[in-house]
């Protein structure tokens, strides 16, 4: 059996399988979008299907400073959808 790749959560650092989260990330063009896929070219950065997680790296900017860009409230209300279609 292949073992599944480990990525860290943003929000709790927790390391969880790759599949159990989602991904964001900031392509070449300096463009934000949620990888559903896991699979899109680019910086990537992972956080747990749980709104705590995703409100604590809101909060702390986290992800801003991972991907080095500006997060618009866009991206963010996005997250929340799918964060909550999840649960």
């Amino acid at each position: 059996m292949k073992s599944q790749p480990q990525r860290t959560c943003m929000g709790c650092n927790t390391k969880k399988d790759k599949k159990d989260l989602i991904r964001i990330v900031k392509n070449k063009e300096n463009e934000i979008c949620i990888d559903i896929t896991g699979k899109q070219e680019g910086r990537g950065a992972y956080i747990c299907k749980n709104k705590q997680c995703l409100e604590k790296v809101i909060k702390s900017k986290r992800l801003e400073n991972i991907l080095n860009t500006k997060i618009s409230e866009e991206i963010y209300e996005n997250l929340r959808g799918v964060i909550f279609e999840q649960q």
